[in-house]
């Protein structure tokens, strides 16, 4: 069958249906996505004429339509020292570090394996051979070395991986996921992850109609960034060419590498933002803010 190209509301309808595994009347559906029951309505309507579903419930044609929109690669940054976080990381790589029992890095390869993402790449650096535990848990995991992690900023690391970033997740491997929803099995467009919020003192995005129009540090009445980002198959292949641009422009080793898409490469790019809260993701920057999370380091 030919790829039929889903309207936004199409897609979020059909994601539903098919994370469900059942059928759903319209008032769940009104309820799963927010949109009013006109809209879901109209477009159940649209997606019925299609044969995508049928009695409330997603056809083996919907979920074929899905496929184009299915999430291929997870590539996690992990090369960079932590040094924010000594005396801990001395010996151990951040996202190796254990919070509450379990290692952070684990939290986000949790979500990324439950929705069947197999294809995951780990950029490291720093003590990199610790990584290879992770293998007893997670076999599909591979490496790439960043033998200058300690001499460029992370856009070191994609530069490592930037042939890898089509229709992939890319994450910060420092990040404890408490919400693994926000991992999905399938995504519609380039995006980043943010919290809303009155005002920041950290990076930021500003939007306008869903759409990231700035990154800054820095702001009010904005979304406060989250290293959590996903690039369609299109976007994936400029940031190829874009983040190598930009890691050979004078001072461009000490870049972040989002600051490709984001600011100097911008306006090749439409990123919208995917909005999440405070309490789905925990971002540990000092050793101080671990031992609040973790009594057992306050000792």
């Amino acid at each position: 069958m030919e790829d039929f190209e889903l309207t936004r509301k199409q897609f979020d309808i059909l994601t539903v249906l098919e994370k469900s595994k059942a059928s759903m009347t319209q008032r769940d559906l009104e309820k799963a996505t927010g949109f009013s029951l006109g809209t879901i309505n109209s477009t159940c309507k649209a997606l019925e004429s299609e044969g995508l579903i049928e009695g409330g419930a997603i056809t083996a044609k919907g979920i074929m339509a899905l496929e184009p929109y299915r999430v291929k690669r997870a590539v996690f940054i992990a090369a960079g020292f932590g040094s924010r976080l000594v005396p801990i990381t001395l010996n151990t790589p951040k996202p190796l570090v254990r919070v509450n029992g379990e290692r952070i890095i684990d939290t986000l390869l949790d979500a990324v394996t439950e929705v069947g993402i197999k294809d995951i790449v780990i950029v490291r650096g720093y003590l990199g051979e610790q990584f290879d535990v992770l293998k007893n848990k997670y076999e599909n995991i591979s490496f790439l070395e960043n033998p200058i992690y300690n001499e460029a900023n992370n856009i070191s690391s994609a530069l490592i991986a930037k042939d890898l970033l089509e229709n992939a997740y890319v994450l910060e491997s420092d990040l404890v996921l408490k919400n693994k929803d926000l991992i999905t099995k399938y995504q519609y467009s380039s995006n980043f992850l943010g919290i809303p919020c009155d005002r920041t003192d950290d990076w930021c995005f500003v939007v306008k109609d869903g759409i990231i129009k700035e990154q800054k540090i820095g702001g009010e009445n904005c979304a406060q960034m989250v290293g959590i980002s996903y690039w369609t198959q299109e976007d994936g292949r400029k940031l190829s060419e874009d983040i190598e641009k930009t890691y050979n422009m004078p001072g461009g080793k000490e870049r972040y590498w989002d600051q490709v898409p984001l600011n100097y490469c911008k306006n090749n790019y439409s990123v919208s933002v995917r909005y999440c809260d405070f309490s789905d993701i925990v971002e540990i920057d000092t050793f101080g803010e671990l031992k609040a999370i973790d009594k057992t380091y306050d000792v």
